[in-house]
């Protein structure tokens, strides 16, 4: 079973593009790549809704900066300059690329196990890091039961969902020999569970 986890965390003093973020509250860095190389040094590809140049060139953490245009930079990381934090390297998760960084929070998304995901949490608690749990989606486990796919399926066929409807809930209700009320709060908790199980993907694909 596969742990899908999104998770917002306050990247400590010092780290390159904590403080970067912090210095221009408004600024997003979308950080493409990332290559660590041990001893807190690494190579980092990001793109950035502000011009970030000079205050990159003038953090401690960054020996070079080298820009690619349209606001996109490669930098290689100093030593001790900030890579993964500590709890990520303990638990042994990466999180996935692009990541986006404002205001000093970098917005996470793993893919691992449960295991790791109640140990990266418990990691941070320990030490003493800042964190928001955004979602939690876990691939394996069913969706819907087999009502709620049945009533999915009808409510699809028979148009509900097209815009604009070709159907009426009264109509849905009466073609499935349903109280309206009852179809009503299933149609509800269907769409809170494909809602909840998308939103990271809805995310990813929109801008």
């Amino acid at each position: 079973m596969t742990q899908h986890v999104r998770i917002q965390v306050r990247l400590p003093e010092g780290h390159w593009s904590g403080d970067v973020s912090r210095s221009l509250p408004s600024l997003v860095l979308r950080i493409e790549e990332t290559m660590p190389l041990g001893k807190g040094r690494g190579t980092a590809t990001l793109s950035a809704s502000d011009d970030v140049e000079l205050a990159l060139e003038a953090h401690p953490g960054i020996d070079e900066v080298r820009s690619l245009g349209n606001q996109r930079f490669a930098v290689d990381i100093a030593s001790g300059g900030g890579g993964f934090v500590r709890p990520l390297r303990i638990v042994g998760v990466v999180p996935r690329s692009p990541f986006e960084v404002h205001d000093g929070w970098v917005d996470w998304t793993f893919v691992c196990t449960p295991e790791q995901a109640r140990q990266l949490l418990s990691e941070l608690t320990k030490e003493g890091i800042p964190y928001r749990l955004t979602s939690t989606r876990t691939s394996g486990a069913t969706l819907l039961t087999s009502r709620q796919r049945q009533i999915f399926d009808a409510a699809l066929r028979e148009g509900y969902y097209d815009v604009p409807r070709r159907t009426s809930l009264s109509k849905l209700a009466a073609a499935m020999d349903m109280a309206k009320s009852t179809l009503s709060a299933m149609l509800q908790r269907i769409e809170s569970r494909i809602m909840n199980d998308m939103a990271e993907e809805i995310r990813r694909k929109s801008p």
